[in-house]
């Protein structure tokens, strides 16, 4: 039996394609929000994990590298890691790297794979919550910056406005409530979602949709 949390968690990618419009599963969200990550079994993704480790860690060295090479002051990920406390959850992230000048900063995220809506979203994310959660950068009016292996997108700071605020704490709110939230199961969805059939039955197994051969004419 999955152990509740005492307040609910949310960890800033559990909730990126939820705002993106890319996952429609709010289910999956709010069942990590409510319970302890290490009380329930967990399926692998299939996702080559430690092979994404290292070309992630590759891109981010060679970013890093290159402002350094600028003279810019660079605090990395691990510095970067915060808890925002709200009144009914905590939301959680940790930016790849974060740059100050002055009252101005920028957060960056190194990506290797193909250019995705999610992404954006998981930068304004840390773009909201990181002068509310980390004292040092209180005053900071925060950019965004994704970076990928072939291209860059640039997020200016009024991108944050009350418009992306509100679906925020929306959002925050109807997957930490007790109220079930929608569970929209689908292969694209559970083929990445790591909760099993045991806490989730209606969990679609990717052997469960063979490919059917085709007599149409396209």
């Amino acid at each position: 039996m999955p152990l509740r949390r005492d307040k609910p968690y949310i960890w800033t990618t559990w909730i990126t394609k939820l705002l993106s419009g890319d996952n429609s599963c709010e289910w999956a969200a709010q069942f990590k929000s409510l319970h302890e990550s290490k009380s329930y079994s967990k399926v692998s993704t299939g996702f080559d994990s430690a092979k994404w480790q290292i070309e992630h860690t590759d891109l981010l060295n060679k970013i890093r590298t290159e402002l350094e090479k600028k003279g810019q002051t660079i605090y990395t990920e691990n510095q970067n890691y915060f808890n925002l406390h709200g009144k009914s959850a905590t939301l959680s992230g940790k930016p790849d790297l974060v740059t100050i000048n002055g009252n101005a900063g920028t957060i960056i995220d190194a990506k290797t794979g193909e250019e995705s809506a999610s992404h954006m979203i998981q930068l304004l994310i840390y773009m909201y919550a990181l002068p509310k959660a980390l004292p040092q950068y209180g005053n900071i009016k925060f950019e965004g910056k994704i970076i990928y292996s072939n291209n860059e997108v640039f997020i200016p700071s009024d991108a944050i406005n009350e418009s992306f605020t509100e679906k925020l704490v929306k959002l925050i709110k109807r997957i930490t409530s007790e109220t079930p939230a929608s569970k929209i199961p689908s292969s694209q969805e559970c083929k990445f979602c790591n909760i099993t059939s045991l806490d989730c039955p209606e969990r679609i197994e990717q052997d469960e949709h063979p490919i059917a051969s085709s007599t149409d004419d396209f």
